[in-house]
């Protein structure tokens, strides 16, 4: 993969530090146990000493692991409420799941070695990730960038923070820009709405500005083997439990006992319902308190195939009410409400299939050229309908998903970024669409509709409706967002995604990871901090090989620059390569498919070929 990376977690920067007086005494308390809590509860005990049996994780929920979930049965139907992509640059993730061992590989491996075994011997990209006209590629080659558009990037990414503060993506951009391939690729790959925070898209830009390349083809992205529950989040677990973590679950924290006096900010005690009794945990000044501030999946509804996934708008304590109750205390402590302005603008919903063979995995093969059955790579990332109403956008990632999932089911996850536009053949929003109905909507997309009886036969469809899903891409201003160590606090702290980290964005494991991990760091008075950002947007190849991707293979005055570079030590800095050997942007309808995998025939016996051969063979199995 032809990507660039600077500064990753050097070897240097994985020191222990020896042990700050007292530690062995000092009490952490987190509110949630989603990521990063989890992560601060795993460096608390790896760097900064603190004894296991020291830690409690208090939950709302019945499991950890938060919005990285992955739950159900073949029987009753798999859920996915979403999922996460990574990229080699995920310096957090990768540094914490190096010291976490593998589910799968045996003793002695880490999760970073099952990922790094899988990717080595399956690398993802996909074949197909537009289509319109009920089934029909749509040629992504081009981003459809003109000068105008093209010249609104640059300028975004050269602008100061400061200057699109407060300023919404609808407001900065044409609306020709919302029309081209870029957008569609961009906005469904990261869940944007055009009315969100331009601010944060910025961000992205800079983030992931060495993953250009890979917004065509997926190939700069990467998938665990099995869903995220099982392969990151268990283990995880399992690693903290035997080390005394204590996870309490059924408590809902409603308030914290804060001593504000003197420019100070102490937490005396916590306030909180467990399994709906009133309690109170006694606090020490030299205790950490550890908040997730606002949540994605609260309120998630479900549903199922003969009802819609509810939509709950009113919260039952949780996460944002008790943000709100501390924001009244302290400015500093960040304002909830600009994060929800509504569902209507933070909603939208998602989608799991659990589906054994039938028309609808057979056009799965069809498109990406690989069969979802085989337990290597199939889609390679989401597919985006281009023309549905709903913007709805599917994926099968290697299979099994699940540990549990027989060898004759795959799992399909999907989800509808609008939610109150009617459905292009079911005349109704996605919201009020039932599991049965959303799936009759996908398969008239796919062009298959006629073999729906059937399908429906041989598919579960479980739709989830998550209210707060964009929460955090909503416009904001500096002080929005807490700190993660807000002044004067002596042993507060705030984690999750909403929370300020400079040059990092939200929705990202490394986002959620690096504020856990920051919040111990700086609170225990430890000489160490989560491993940095990438620093890849300031390498020139990345920057040439971003406006190579942006130009459509073209990089503006190269022969100026192959003039004044030839002969000398940076002669092939323009000689890019693509990011995997057979690269090629989707080809326009009609045309064969680049990869050799592309061109597949499905079998009545759901057997895949491509040229005479096997089109997969090997790859992973769990």
């Amino acid at each position: 993969m032809s990507v660039f990376y600077v500064n990753g977690p050097l070897p240097y920067d994985r020191f222990h530090p020896l042990p700050t007086p007292g530690v062995e005494k000092r009490k952490i308390y987190t509110v949630g146990a989603g990521l990063s809590a989890l992560a601060a509860a795993f460096v608390a005990i790896r760097d900064c000493h603190v004894p296991g049996e020291n830690i409690t994780l208090l939950e709302l929920g019945k499991v950890s692991g938060g919005g990285v979930d992955g739950a159900g049965s073949a029987a009753k139907g798999y859920i996915l409420r979403g999922g996460h992509e990574m990229e080699p640059q995920y310096n957090c993730f990768f540094d914490l799941f190096a010291d976490v061992p593998a589910p799968t590989l045996g003793k002695g491996y880490s999760v970073l070695d099952e990922i790094h075994q899988i990717e080595d011997a399956d690398p993802n990209w996909s074949n197909c990730r537009l289509i319109r006209n009920q089934g029909e590629r749509q040629d992504n080659s081009s981003f459809e960038l003109d000068s105008q558009t093209r010249g609104l990037i640059m300028k975004l990414l050269l602008a100061r923070e400061s200057d699109v503060e407060g300023v919404a993506i609808n407001q900065y951009f044409p609306p020709a820009f919302f029309k081209t391939v870029f957008w569609t690729l961009w906005r469904t790959m990261f869940a944007f709405h055009d009315w969100e925070s331009l601010l944060e898209v910025k961000r992205y830009m800079h983030r992931f500005l060495p993953n250009f390349w890979g917004f065509k083809d997926m190939s700069t992205v990467e998938y665990p083997a099995h869903n995220q529950y099982e392969d990151w989040i268990k283990p995880l677990e399992e690693t903290l439990a035997a080390k005394g973590v204590h996870f309490e679950y059924g408590c809902n924290v409603l308030d914290l006992d804060l001593d504000l006096s003197g420019g100070r900010k102490v937490v005396k005690g916590i306030k909180l319902e467990r399994n709906g009794n009133p309690e109170t945990i006694k606090v020490d000044e030299r205790d950490l308190v550890l908040v997730t501030n606002g949540s994605l999946i609260e309120c998630t509804g479900y549903g199922d195939m003969h009802h819609r996934a509810p939509l709950i708008t009113e919260e039952h304590g949780g996460c944002w009410n008790l943000w709100r109750t501390l924001a009244a205390k302290d400015p500093s402590f960040g304002r909830p409400d600009v994060f929800t302005p509504g569902w209507e603008k933070s909603a939208w919903e998602s989608f799991t299939i659990t589906a054994k063979k039938s028309a609808l995995t057979d056009k799965i093969a069809e498109l990406s050229g690989h069969d979802p059955f085989a337990h290597t790579k199939a889609t390679g990332g989401i597919i985006t309908i281009t023309d549905s109403a709903w913007v709805m956008s599917f994926t099968v990632n290697r299979q099994p998903q699940f540990f549990d999932q027989p060898d004759d089911v795959i799992v399909i996850w999907g989800y509808g970024l609008l939610q109150q536009a009617l459905g292009d053949h079911v005349k109704k929003t996605m919201a009020e669409a039932t599991g049965e109905e959303i799936l009759e909507e996908l398969c008239y997309h796919l062009g298959i509709l006629d073999q729906f009886d059937d399908i429906k036969a041989m598919s579960i469809n479980i739709p989830t409706m998550l209210p707060y899903i964009t929460s955090f891409f909503q416009v904001r201003k500096a002080g929005d967002r807490p700190q993660i160590i807000p002044e004067g606090s002596v042993n507060l702290g705030f984690m999750g995604e909403f929370v300020e980290t400079p040059s990092d964005c939200a929705f990202t494991l490394e986002s959620a990871i690096h504020t856990g991990e920051d919040a111990v760091y700086q609170l225990l008075g430890v000489n160490k901090r989560a491993p940095a950002n990438t620093t890849g947007q300031y390498d020139i190849r990345n920057m040439l090989m971003a406006l190579q991707a942006l130009y459509d293979d073209h990089i503006p005055g190269a022969n100026i620059l192959a003039k004044v570079l030839g002969g000398t030590y940076f002669e092939n800095l323009l000689k890019l390569q693509p990011p995997h050997p057979g690269w090629k942007a989707t080809p326009a309808p009609g045309t064969p498919p680049a990869a050799a995998a592309a061109s597949v025939t499905v079998s009545s016996d759901g057997a895949a070929t491509s040229n005479g051969a096997p089109a997969v063979s090997g790859g992973v199995r769990s």
